[in-house]
């Protein structure tokens, strides 16, 4: 199964009386959310499953992709890890599946499956992680095929 793990591109600082899951992309982020897409499109699997945080910012990143996307209430900017990897049926899925998501949750997601620790790894904004579970050798993997940051595209 490969899970690829995207987070929303730049969005605007939360203002007064604004709900977190209100804020937009700034114009910055948009940029970022295209590049991201043009070179996810250049690889993803047709029958990638996309999974969207309701967040403004996420939906607007997933939105660049041009492609089908379902919103999944437990990707929100408060999910955990284990409503993460319950969404995305990890690792008995049968096709691609991509995330949508935020911070801490990528990159706590990310830290679990590739070293088996509950720690905060960074993960820039609009980036990509690209993960694999394998079997190998009578053995479980979990292999990090690729890291993308927008910036560099």
């Amino acid at each position: 199964m490969d899970l690829i793990l995207w987070r929303h591109a730049e969005a605007h600082l939360v203002r007064e009386g604004q709900d977190d899951a209100e804020r937009a992309l700034t114009p910055k982020g948009e940029r970022q959310a295209q590049r991201m897409a043009e070179w996810l499109n250049q690889r993803l699997a047709a029958s990638t499953r996309v999974l969207v945080s309701p967040a403004v910012r996420a939906q607007q990143t997933a939105k660049a992709l041009k492609r089908n996307f379902r919103t999944v209430e437990s990707l929100s900017h408060d999910a955990g890890v284990d409503e993460l990897l319950a969404a995305v049926r990890w690792p008995e899925s049968n096709e691609p599946v991509l995330v949508v998501g935020h911070q801490p949750t990528l990159g706590f997601t990310a830290a679990r499956l590739l070293a088996d620790i509950d720690k905060y790894w960074a993960m820039k904004k609009g980036a990509v992680w690209w993960l694999r579970h394998r079997e190998r050798d009578g053995g479980v993997q979990v292999v990090l095929q690729a890291v993308q940051g927008p910036d560099l595209l």
